[in-house]
C-alpha cells in the first residue's frame, strides 16, 4: 500500500536549483509586456492627434484638413478637397480600428502577463476585467482569434469604401485573408471545445 505525501510538506519543500531556474525563466517575459505597454501609449498618442485633426477639420482648420485627406487619400483614387461623409467615415473607422488593436494589446499584456509570467490577485479588485476571471491559454487564444477578425474587417471596410481605387485581384486576396482569419478563429474556438469536453468531468467515469 502506498503512502501518500502530505501536500503540506511536497508545497514546503524547496524547489531544486535547475527548475527553479527554468521557473524563473518566465519572468524574461516581462520587459516584452512592458514594451507592449509603451506601444500602447503610442497607440493612445496616434488616437489623439487624428481625432484632433478631425475636430479640427470640422471646424475649419486647413492644416487639420491637409493631414485628414492625406491620412485617408488611396493611391489611384481622387484626392478631395473638402471633408465629406465618406472622409469622416473613414477617419472614424480608423479611429476605431485604433481602439481594437488598443483592446488587444491590452488582452495580450493583462491575459499573457496573468497566464504566463504571475498571478495579479485581482479576483476581489471591482475594476477587475469580466474575461479575467475565467482566462487560461486557450480563452485567450479564441479572444485574440475574435479581436483579429475585428481589426481584419475594419481594414476591409476601408478597401471597400475606396473599392474603385484597388484592383479585383486586391480586393480578392482581402476577402480571402479576412475569411482565413474567420475559419481559423473557428477552428480555433472549435479545438477548444473538443479539448474542454474531453477534460469534463464525465470523461474519466
Amino acid at each position: 500500500m502506498s503512502i501518500k505525501e502530505d501536500p503540506d510538506i511536497r508545497a514546503s519543500r524547496p524547489i531544486r536549483p535547475l527548475p527553479n531556474l527554468i521557473f524563473m525563466s518566465r519572468w524574461l517575459q516581462l520587459p516584452l509586456y512592458l514594451g507592449l505597454i509603451l506601444a500602447q501609449a503610442v497607440y493612445v498618442f496616434h488616437f489623439w492627434v487624428e481625432l484632433t485633426d478631425l475636430i479640427g477639420a470640422a471646424f475649419g482648420n486647413a492644416t487639420s484638413l491637409e493631414h485628414i485627406l492625406t491620412a485617408v487619400s488611396v493611391d489611384g483614387a481622387p484626392r478631395g478637397t473638402k471633408l465629406t461623409e465618406t472622409t469622416i467615415m473613414l477617419v472614424v473607422l480608423g479611429l476605431i480600428d485604433v481602439v481594437m488593436i488598443s483592446n488587444l494589446l491590452i488582452m495580450v499584456i493583462v491575459g499573457g502577463y496573468e497566464t504566463f509570467v504571475s498571478r495579479m490577485n485581482l479576483e476581489s479588485h471591482p475594476d477587475q476585467p469580466e474575461w479575467l476571471s475565467h482566462v487560461n491559454a486557450s480563452v485567450l487564444k479564441v479572444k485574440l482569434a475574435t479581436a483579429i477578425i475585428g481589426i481584419s474587417s475594419i481594414h476591409l471596410l476601408k478597401t471597400f469604401i475606396n473599392a474603385s481605387a484597388y484592383d479585383v485581384k486586391v480586393l480578392l486576396a482581402q476577402t480571402g485573408i479576412h475569411l482565413t482569419f474567420l475559419v481559423s478563429a473557428l477552428a480555433i474556438a472549435y479545438t477548444d471545445k473538443l479539448l474542454n469536453a474531453s477534460h469534463g468531468p464525465d470523461s474519466h467515469q
